[in-house]
């Protein structure tokens, strides 16, 4: 049975709601994505090579494949091997075959000698000096072997995971399903931009931030229409939204006569499982779970979005997906600029990154109000500053996470 929670007798601190969200997450199936379609996905199944890596022993340099026993010396050119077309024979003692740079080395080979190095002279190479055994010979399996792990289960695959899981033979990998969004921004004082604004009128912005947020996170997007201050559109709109994987909405969740989001989402049957975080911005923060669809209510401040996805709904969506690692990966730096902190609540304060020869430096942006989106523009980072009373001065060591 659905229902609103009780109020909550002291704000959630961020690690305890993150706990709270990660704890009700559910990973979506797998399914078979080819390699070539598989960046932005999580891989749900370790990918393990098919072949050897390099799968034969091949030259690192265009040069001379020898017997390093026979160096130094003066040596007959046989063959001369390119890429993808080995020799047709073993190297017989006392010869040399040219060799490309991937070019197979021959049996008998122990060494390859770069062009550079040798007096080529009519299909006979002179070597003034020995060349060690193994030199520039990329031994196969000597990146990887087939049947060990290239990528683990869990990462999310970039360019650099991509090429690797197609060298080492893999057509198709195992992924969980996109997660499928709805983003709903709420209030009748919003217009789409282009629109004549009428007094006491706004554009609205939430739904494009929240949704350019979720496709970076992987997931698949509806945004729907935003809906005005009456209980039968956001009836109509939140029930339409829950039957996605994942539901994010944006105003409506504070107290006012016209909230009407956390209302109506306890009438669909939705459990609020908290709402309040000890966090500025995004305070009045909802979150909770109809089955296994997962409900967002941020506050519709466009900062308190910005702020709330990147703690709380990324985390979310990376473990819908079977992120190893979905909590946020805050890094550490020094102000170039004090900060005040908030008495009773943790801050994300947006700021330029910067560095020195000492490190990364965060200067923070004027303007900490939550509705300064346009102040946010100019920021790449959100500094974390906890909750106390002494003032943090230049040079003070912080966490900050780039947005």
């Amino acid at each position: 049975m659905g229902g609103m929670a009780a109020p909550t007798k002291r704000l959630l601190s961020i690690e305890e709601a993150q706990q709270l969200v990660l704890d009700r997450v559910e990973r979506l199936p797998l399914e078979s994505v080819p390699v070539g379609e598989a960046a932005g996905r999580v891989l749900g199944e370790p990918g393990r090579a098919a072949v050897d890596l390099p799968p034969f022993d091949s030259s690192a340099m265009d040069g001379f494949a020898v017997r390093a026993g026979d160096t130094p010396g003066r040596l007959p050119v046989s063959v001369r091997i390119a890429a993808g077309s080995p020799a047709p024979r073993a190297l017989d003692p006392e010869e040399a075959m040219g060799i490309a740079t991937g070019g197979v080395v021959p049996p008998g080979a122990d060494a390859v000698i770069p062009l550079e190095y040798v007096v080529d002279n009519d299909n006979t190479i002179e070597i003034a000096d020995p060349v060690p055994p193994g030199a520039n010979i990329r031994p196969a399996g000597g990146d990887i072997r087939r049947g060990e792990v290239v990528v683990g289960a869990g990462m999310r695959l970039g360019a650099p995971q991509i090429a690797a899981l197609a060298a080492a033979g893999l057509a198709e990998l195992q992924t969980a399903r996109r997660p499928r969004a709805a983003v709903l921004a709420t209030g009748s004082e919003l217009r789409a931009p282009g629109e004549r604004l009428e007094p006491g009128q706004i554009y609205e912005a939430n739904g494009l931030l929240l949704a350019a947020q979720l496709e970076s996170a992987g997931a698949e997007v509806e945004r729907l229409s935003s809906v005005a201050d009456d209980e039968d559109a956001h009836r109509e709109a939140l029930g339409h939204g829950l039957l996605a994987d994942l539901l994010v909405t944006s105003g409506g969740v504070s107290v006012g006569p016209h909230d009407l989001v956390r209302t109506v989402l306890a009438e669909l049957g939705v459990e609020e499982v908290f709402w309040g975080v000890a966090v500025k911005p995004g305070k009045p923060i909802s979150f909770g779970t109809l089955g296994h669809r997962l409900v967002f209510g941020l506050p519709g401040n466009p900062v308190s979005v910005l702020v709330g996805f990147e703690l709380f709904v990324r985390p979310a969506v990376l473990a819908l997906q079977g992120a190893a690692e979905p909590l946020p990966h805050f890094e550490r730096g020094r102000l170039a600029g004090a900060l005040e902190p908030n008495p009773v609540r943790d801050e994300l304060v947006r700021a330029r990154l910067s560095s020195d020869n000492e490190g990364v430096l965060l200067e923070p942006l004027p303007g900490r109000e939550s509705h300064m989106i346009a102040r946010a523009a100019a920021a790449d980072a959100l500094v974390l500053v906890r909750r106390g009373t002494e003032q943090l001065a230049v040079g003070a060591p912080v966490e900050f996470l780039r947005i």
